[in-house]
């Protein structure tokens, strides 16, 4: 909170309503807590390296700690307030510092649980993404191949060659009627001077936000050509316009209706908050603040409704997870309280259970016997094998006697 208010005053105050002075008073200051919080981060950082590269919101809090320092100790050095980098830095660090500013109602649950759904539907929705993302890129690189210019150009000169891509072709020109007839000079007498957006495609960089654009519905980048004069152009903006703007984005809002409903969102919340208040007692509690017994008591009493807490015994009971054998005297008690007569000798789930198994015993011993069956029954045919080797044996050699 200090650090945004100090950033933020220094940064965006006109010069009329506050003293240069108090400016830089303001930005040294803003230094000094930026370090602070980067200080406290390193240390999460080290404490689990893994941990805090799998938290998201870890890496907005080190963009805006490290970009706050590096804007205030830039702007001390130059204090040139039409300076484009400087003033970029600024908007960019109020950004980060704002989010930061946000990511601390996290805490409450009226607001923690849409950060849960954030978070948790993200990963769920990640993969998919990814593979938007590369298709993305893939048309963009169709593109930047079909509509860079192929000739070399100058935007400070004028160029004129047979390259169509070329941005002075694609720049607006005006011609002049030169008679009372209609008749046009088709020669323009004035060309207006294009720029790098002329031709959104002379970068890959640029060809992909050109792309980005088109997807979130601004199709100008690709108005320059003519569609009846470039087919391959229009091929690619309506395989584009199929895969990605109707059937991929249509995917990603059903994937994102099951992703939400699929989460169950106060348990995400509440698995939020545990983490933030961990974060809390390991690096911003004071040691002596840590050994508080009002704050970290040795026994916690947890208040329960009484018939809420009857409900979900008697379902546990019901369907067999009551009986885990782990704090068998708090168990008891806790029904001695509650009233609920229980005998773990005789519950009906266990006794299905001990039925059911007691029926598999008995198909698996049926089983046994008709393999026995069958192993007496291979046995004979095997003694009836060899009896009937033997009286093949011994007619063979009257066969030979009579034979001689």
């Amino acid at each position: 909170m200090a650090l945004l208010g100090c950033f933020t005053a220094a940064g965006t105050i006109p010069q009329q309503y506050i003293s240069e002075e108090i400016r830089q008073q303001l930005f040294i200051s803003s230094i000094i807590l930026g370090f602070i919080h980067l200080i406290l981060e390193i240390r999460q950082f080290f404490y689990n390296v893994t941990k805090w590269f799998y938290n998201f919101w870890n890496i907005f809090d080190i963009i805006a700690y490290v970009l706050s320092i590096y804007t205030s100790i830039y702007w001390l050095q130059t204090n040139d307030k039409n300076n484009n980098y400087l003033i970029q830095l600024l908007s960019f660090s109020c950004l980060f510092l704002d989010i930061k500013f946000l990511l601390f109602f996290r805490a409450f649950e009226y607001f923690g649980v849409y950060f849960a759904i954030i978070i948790s539907v993200g990963k769920k929705i990640f993969s998919f993404l990814v593979v938007i993302f590369i298709i993305i890129i893939s048309f963009a690189h169709a593109f930047y191949i079909s509509l860079s210019p192929k000739s070399e150009f100058s935007l400070e000169q004028y160029t004129n060659n047979n390259d169509l891509n070329n941005p002075w072709n694609l720049a607006s020109s005006y011609s002049q009627v030169i008679d009372n007839n209609g008749n046009i000079d088709f020669n323009p007498f004035m060309i207006q001077t294009p720029d790098k957006n002329t031709n959104m495609f002379i970068d890959i960089k640029t060809s992909l936000f050109a792309i980005y654009l088109f997807l979130a519905g601004d199709s100008s980048a690709l108005s320059n050509w003519s569609y009846a004069d470039n087919p391959s152009i229009a091929i690619l903006i309506v395989l584009f316009s199929l895969l990605v703007v109707v059937y991929l984005m249509n995917l990603l809002i059903g994937l994102l209706n099951n992703a939400i409903e699929e989460d169950n969102n106060r348990v995400s919340y509440l698995l939020q908050k545990a983490e933030i208040l961990a974060e809390i007692e390991l690096f911003y509690l004071l040691p002596h603040q840590r050994r508080w017994q009002e704050w970290f008591p040795e026994v916690m009493h947890y208040y329960a409704d009484v018939d809420k807490t009857r409900i979900e015994i008697e379902r546990l009971i019901k369907e067999g997870e009551w009986d885990n054998k782990e704090f068998i005297n708090m168990q008891e008690k806790l029904l001695e309280q509650l009233q609920i007569k229980h005998n773990p000798n005789d519950n009906k789930v266990i006794l299905e259970k001990v039925k059911s198994n007691d029926e598999k015993l008995d198909k698996l011993e049926k089983l046994e016997k008709s393999h026995y069956e069958i192993l007496r029954k291979l046995g004979k045919l095997e003694t009836l094998e060899k009896s009937h080797c033997e009286i093949l044996d011994k007619l063979e050699k009257l066969l030979e006697r009579n034979a001689c």
